[in-house]
């Protein structure tokens, strides 16, 4: 299925006693490129999330956002330090009566002093935190995942859309080719007659020179080339891997044909069918840099 490489995806969920929230964010790349943001203490996750991410997706600048909040109070022990803690208080005593000042030192005084506390993080089940971050970060990337679909659906519509106003310019270009050698013919005999002051005409001649003028005004493999381009574009729509560079390849090919073909053509009316043609391909061509 065509999938857009613009996305955005989002989950979260309270598992093991965490609120584990997973943002996933692509724009275009040409490659697959993976930037993310974490918690320094679950960096170990990265290369996991990275795998997951790669599983999913093979083009685009890919960014992961993932946090993590502890909400039950748990996972760490706390120590005080009462020696330094008695420190404290009896070098305040100390300089309360050296001043002379009221003894008021409260236990709130004292735990305003940080370093007489020790906080010790429980040691964390690596694979069991990843087990619940992975499962919040599969349900991100099928969110993720959908939207590229959805969007990528549009791009292929529209693609599609203009293949046929491609193949209908096309038609038009076949059908006024062999009309251009035919005007060709009579403005040779007219300007033969001219200039030789007669009815009487080598129409061997006139065949030969015709002849020549159609083989270099012929575009009937060019246009065969393209209908077959076309044709293959559609059916690279529908395969179910990612197309954004098979796509980007046809339609190089697509242009070539077109330039060809507007290079030959000695009429006004082919010359604009060309424009459309190249036109067409060339928001083709735009819209193929937003797939996957």
């Amino acid at each position: 299925m065509i999938r857009s490489m613009t996305g955005y995806g989002r989950a979260q969920e309270t598992l093991g006693g965490r609120d584990i929230t997973v943002e996933i964010r692509a724009v275009n790349h040409r490659y697959f490129e993976y930037s993310s943001r974490l918690p320094r203490a679950y960096g170990y996750l990265d290369d996991k999330l990275k795998g997951l991410l790669q599983s999913a997706i093979s083009r685009g600048k890919v960014d992961v956002s993932l946090t993590m909040q502890t909400i039950d109070g748990g996972g760490a022990d706390v120590s005080i330090n009462r020696t330094l803690a008695a420190d404290y208080l009896r070098e305040l005593r100390q300089l309360g009566e050296e001043l002379g000042v009221k003894d008021d030192v409260t236990l709130s005084v004292l735990s305003r002093f940080s370093d007489i506390f020790t906080v010790r993080k429980a040691a964390e089940d690596e694979d069991q935190v990843w087990n619940d971050v992975r499962q919040v970060a599969e349900a991100a990337v099928e969110r993720f995942v959908a939207m590229r679909q959805v969007e990528g659906q549009r791009l292929k519509a529209d693609v599609l859309n203009r293949l046929e106003a491609i193949e209908e310019a096309v038609t038009g270009v076949e059908e006024r080719s062999p009309q251009t050698v035919a005007e060709y013919r009579a403005r040779l005999t007219a300007k033969l007659q001219e200039l030789l002051q007669t009815t009487t005409i080598d129409q061997q001649r006139i065949l030969t020179e015709t002849a020549i003028v159609a083989e270099k005004l012929a575009v009937d493999e060019e246009t065969v080339r393209l209908r077959s381009h076309i044709a293959q574009l559609r059916d690279i729509l529908e395969l179910p891997e990612a197309v954004g560079r098979k796509l980007d390849f046809l339609v190089q090919e697509m242009n070539r044909e077109a330039n060809t073909i507007g290079s030959k053509a000695q009429d006004v009316q082919i010359a604009r069918l060309v424009v459309d043609i190249k036109s067409n391909i060339e928001k083709i061509r735009e819209q193929i840099q937003n797939i996957e």
